[in-house]
């Protein structure tokens, strides 16, 4: 093979990724039509401040459809309605909505994210935040981009220079914790932002948008396209104390800003608590 044929896995990370971007760009379409539309079908899941709505639901049953179509043999993880049975070494990772409480408000900042993994890697992801048109899409070993733009992500150095993002549960008694962890933390760097949706706080920091971001309580969903467009970026993600990103916690950071973010956080026992 010479050095300008591309390898069977980028080949096919680009292949998975083309279609990410088809299916991502319609179910924004439908999301950004259905809000105009005006909200509906609101009810809650985990508290009464976990909201879903009919387009949440619409919007993945749209992908669920799309990639049975173009990738009949593949397996489907989304938020509202689990996984759906395949044969296949592919697997697509789906959150229709992500940011639903912001969909809800109508405030602009909600994407559909998805990414594809191939036995149990992500290796193609776009996250495309439907109320802008924004799109960021990443390929393994590909790059990171918005649109066309090459993403390098932070060069800050100095954490107490350092603009992080992060968000919340949905559980007050999490809520309380992590409120417990922000007050300590917002005097040892710049500044803390909070936009209400993990995906696109993840593609911030592969922008530079933020210097780094965290968070506690993270689905797969909520950060597959979003993980792997910050590590392309050439940021670190994963959790605290060596653990790999998961549940109890999700860091992405520049790499001379992740172990003293990450060692700081647990410090505040950040991933603790409910």
């Amino acid at each position: 093979m010479s050095d300008n044929t591309p390898d069977p896995l980028s080949k096919r990370a680009a292949e998975l990724l083309a279609i990410a971007v088809t299916v991502a760009r319609e179910a924004a379409d439908t999301a950004r039509s259905m809000r105009a539309e005006g909200v509906s079908g609101v009810s809650t899941k985990s508290t009464d401040t976990d909201v879903v709505t009919a387009a949440d639901r619409a919007v993945e049953r749209q992908v669920i459809a799309a990639l049975g179509a173009l990738r009949p043999g593949d397996t489907v993880l989304g938020e509202e309605y689990g996984g759906t049975d395949g044969a296949g070494s592919v697997r697509w990772v789906v959150d229709p909505i992500d940011g639903t409480v912001n969909y809800l408000y109508g405030l602009p900042q909600y994407a559909v994210s998805l990414a594809a993994e191939v036995d149990g890697v992500a290796v193609a992801g776009v996250v495309r935040n439907a109320a802008t048109g924004d799109e960021w899409t990443a390929t393994l070993g590909g790059g990171a981009y918005r649109g066309r733009r090459r993403l390098g992500g932070s060069t800050q150095t100095d954490l107490a220079q350092v603009l992080v993002a992060t968000g919340f549960g949905y559980d007050a008694k999490r809520r309380a914790h992590q409120a417990e962890v922000l007050t300590r933390l917002i005097t040892r760097v710049r500044d803390i932002r909070r936009f209400g949706a993990a995906a696109l706080d993840l593609c911030l920091a592969a922008e530079g948008g933020v210097d780094a971001y965290f968070e506690k309580g993270l689905n797969p969903w909520d950060h597959a396209a979003g993980g792997l467009i910050a590590r392309e970026a050439g940021l670190l993600v994963g959790g605290l104390d060596g653990r790999p990103a998961g549940p109890d916690m999700v860091v992405a950071a520049p790499p001379a800003i992740f172990g003293p973010l990450t060692e700081l956080l647990a410090e505040l026992d950040a991933a603790g608590g409910p």
